[in-house]
This record gives C-alpha cells, structure tokens and sequence, in this order.
C-alpha cells in the first residue's frame, strides 16, 4: 500500500484496482470490495494516518467478531519508492500451535499428579501407624497425662520425632512443677495489680463516656447535616416557584375579572360550572393559600439553615464563629419543646446579647454545650411546672434568660439562666461527674454536663460554673478565651 493509502497488491481475491472507461486506475485501499482490507485501512488512518507511520507498528483489533495481530512495516528503496506493508494474521491461527502445546502440558501434568497421587497413598499408609502412636500420646498429655512417652520406630524421620515429642513431653512436666510453685507468688501479685486495677478502670469509665458522647453526636452532626442539605434542595425549588406560581396566579384570576366584566352573560354552561367549582371563593381563596405556603417554605428554610449551623459538619476545626449565631441555631432546634402547650403558655427565651468579636473555637461541640444547658433549663421548668397549676404558670411564666458579654484580656462569658426549681446541693457536688443523672431509668442518660465541662475546660481552655439554690433557679456560666491558640501558649 502507498503512502496516500491506495492498494499495490494483495493476498486476498480482491482485485487492487477498478477499471474506468478502459482505463485501469488504483483502489484506495479504504474502498476496497474486500471488508477485510477495508476495515484494516479505517483503523490505520484512525490509529495513526499512513503518513505518520515511521517504523514498524504492531496492534492488535477486531475484524466481524475474531481478534486479528497486525504488523505494519514500511519499505522504502533507492528508486524512490515508499510503501507501507501490512500483514493481518487472526488470533486462532497465531495461537493454535500454542494451545496444542498447552493441551499436551495439561495431559502430561494430570499423569504426573495421578502417579505422585498413588505413591502419597502408599506412603501415607506406611507411616500411619507411628503417626497413630503419637497422636494418642498427643491427646494423653492434652488429657492431663503427662508421664507419656514415644517408642523409636523403623522409620528415621519419625523416630527423630518421637525423640523430640518425648523431650517435650519432658520439659511440660518441669513447667507445670515450676507453675505450681508460682502460683502463690502471682495469686499476691494479682492482689496487688487488683487496686490499680480499678483506677484505672475508673478512668477508663470517664474517657468512655467521652468518647461514646464524641461519636453520638459526630454521628448526630452527620445525620442533621445530610437531612438538612436533602431538605435544603426541594425547599428551595418548592420557595424558588412559588413567586411564580403567586403570579401566574394573580395574572389568570385578573383574566377571569376581565371575561366577566366584559362577558357578563356567560353561557348557561360556564355558568354552572362557575358554581359547581365556586369560583367566587376560590378567586378569595386561592392567593391565601399560596401565601401560607410561602411562609411555610420560609419556616422549613429556617429550621433547615438552623440545622446546617447547628451541626456545623464542615468546622471540625478551631474557626472563628459568631457565638451567638450558634445559640440561636440551637434555639430554633429546641423550638417545639419551648412554644406554649396545653399545660403551659410559651416559654419565654430573653436574649441578652452583648457585642461579641468573632471567637475561635470548635463551633459544633460549643453548640453541644449549649444544647445540653437549655435542653437541661426546659427540663427544669417542666419538673416545676408539674407542681403548679395554670394560673400559678400563668401568674410566674417561665423564663430562659441568656447573656453574652466580653471579659478583660481577650475573654468572653455566656450565662445561661432560667427560673426554675433550681437544683439540690447534693446534687449541684455531682452534676459534672460522669455517668451521674437524676432521671428514672429509661427516661434518659443525664443531663450530659460532664460532656460539657470537659468541651469547656479541655477542648476550649475556659470555663464552667453552676450557680444555683433550691427554688432559686440555675445560672450556667460560660468563660472561654477569643483565641485558643494565644491562651493555650500562654
């Protein structure tokens, strides 16, 4: 074949050439009647262009179905001529010779495991029976029976063997001898080791409680941020549409007033069909409806942004937050628990907040502690609401007060206060150590402040402080640096 792809010659039946008007002129080797040559000629021009082809080229592609090995060779002489030559073999005629040989090697390989099959049997059956001896010593001495010993037999192999199981044998009765020695000495170690024991074992309690809150609310953080971004998408299509929606409304119901004012004798059946769907209510109806629905939307919105905040799944790291954004993100998780009920009026949350510079800190465990402090402040008015009556609520409404202002030397303070029945001195010792609740069993697992205290003291370098009287309500105060890094190097 030419550079310019036209056939030279050959092997197949197809002739390299078409007859014009008597005149004999060369066949591109692409148009060639031979699918063959004309397939081979489509994946060279593809692959490469016969221009392009400067040394000898081996591919491999397939022609009606069969993998076929391609060798492409250019040829050039003295006399000018510069012509690519290509070779096609398919893949079962390369091959054959090799499978056979393959078929042969598997024959010769299945004679051989069959001879070495039958020559294992026969040897496996000479040597059971000394193996058989040793076996029952084996299991004599796992039995307790240590005064066990191998005969020698005919065989070397085995008989080494026997001599290394019946020093075995040996060395197991002097362990088990010094063993028994020593178990007075480890049963007064084992005392011993018992006291450390169960420090540790109480510190080991405390880091579990840590690390089981650490995964729970990891976890919860995961779970709130996929919700809310699931939610995010179709509230935002549903919110996007319904300005549209309000106005392709208002545009046909202006249409509906013009027919009528200018059709006011409609025909009998627009008339009844008017009345059968009650159009004059609808038109009063229908921008209401479309309305609460867009303050619905605007509501699920919130709860959503309040969620993604809250959660906070992309500041696993010290980033400085507005604080107070991470309270009222929680504000709105807890709202359901602090609007008004059957058995009491709303309670009412009185945010106090000072001008907060932006804090550095790990903003989804801060809003942990946040959470566990007004989930505890709800919890607490309840317990003191069920030993009023309405009018008593009603007279004395519940109140969650919450304050943030800033401290000297870069520091600020969060108070968080209800009133409420207040909490016990017995109980105010242990609300920091872990696994200590005050609630029934089922009811909860505590009211999480050792969680809290060590986010507050540990993780932030700040502190945690309760201050509360019987009947007096509960302040939860909060003092943590504006940044981490220049409090932890000092």
């Amino acid at each position: 074949m030419e550079r310019d792809g036209n056939l030279i010659a050959n092997s197949g039946e197809a002739k390299p050439f078409i007859q014009v008007d008597d005149e004999l002129q060369r066949l591109p080797a692409i148009a060639s009647p031979d699918p063959k040559i004309r397939q081979l000629a489509e994946q060279l021009q593809v692959d490469n262009g016969f221009q392009t082809i400067s040394q000898e080229t081996d591919f491999q592609f397939e022609l009606e179905g069969e993998p076929h090995y391609v060798n492409v060779m250019p040829w050039q002489d003295e006399y000018g001529l510069d012509w690519l030559v290509v070779m096609s073999v398919p893949q079962n005629v390369f091959m054959a010779q090799i499978n056979a040989n393959t078929r042969t090697t598997i024959l010769l390989c299945l004679a051989a495991l069959a001879v070495a099959s039958g020559l294992g049997f026969l040897t496996a059956r000479w040597i059971t029976h000394s193996l058989r001896r040793l076996n029952q010593a084996s299991e004599a001495i796992a039995a307790g029976d240590l005064e066990q010993t191998v005969e020698a037999g005919p065989i070397q192999e085995l008989n080494t063997l026997s001599n290394s199981f019946n020093h075995m044998a040996g060395q197991l009765r002097d362990s088990f001898a010094a063993l028994e020695d020593s178990k007075q000495d480890l049963e007064m170690r084992v005392e011993d080791r018992t006291a450390e024991l169960q420090n540790t074992l109480a510190e080991l309690k405390h880091s579990q409680a840590q690390m089981v809150q650490s995964e729970k609310m990891s976890s919860l953080g995961q779970l709130v941020a996929g919700v809310a971004h699931e939610i995010n998408n179709p509230v935002n299509f549903i919110h996007g549409n319904l300005q549209h929606v309000q106005e392709f409304t208002q545009d046909l119901l202006m249409l509906v007033e013009l027919y009528e004012q200018h059709y006011p004798e409609p025909s009998d059946e627009i008339t009844q069909a008017a009345e059968e769907i009650e159009i004059e209510f609808l038109q009063d109806d229908l921008p209401r409806i479309l309305a609460s629905m867009k303050l619905g939307t605007d509501r699920i919105r919130q709860i959503v942004l309040s969620l993604r905040n809250f959660s906070r799944m992309d500041e696993a790291e010290l980033k400085a937050v507005d604080i107070h954004e991470g309270l009222d993100s929680t504000l709105v998780i807890l709202q359901h628990q602090l609007k008004a009920s059957v058995n009491r009026p709303a309670i009412e949350v009185v945010k106090d907040y000072g001008s907060l510079p932006p804090v550095e800190c790990y903003a989804g465990q801060l809003n942990q502690v946040f959470m566990n402090i007004l989930s505890n402040a709800i919890d607490a008015l309840e317990e003191h609401n069920a030993k009023r009556t309405l009018e008593e609520i009603k007279a004395e409404p519940n109140r969650i007060t919450i304050r943030t202002s800033t401290l000297p030397n870069d520091w600020i303070e969060i108070a968080i206060a209800d009133n409420g029945i207040g909490i016990p001195a017995v109980v105010k010792k242990r609300i920091f150590d872990p696994f200590f609740t005050t609630k029934p069993l089922g009811e909860g697992t505590g009211m999480g402040m050792p969680i809290s205290y060590q986010i507050i003291t540990q993780k932030h370098a700040g502190k945690l402080e309760c201050y509360s009287g019987h009947c007096e309500g509960t302040e939860f105060v909060i003092q943590i640096p504006v940044h981490q890094s220049a409090a932890r190097t000092v």
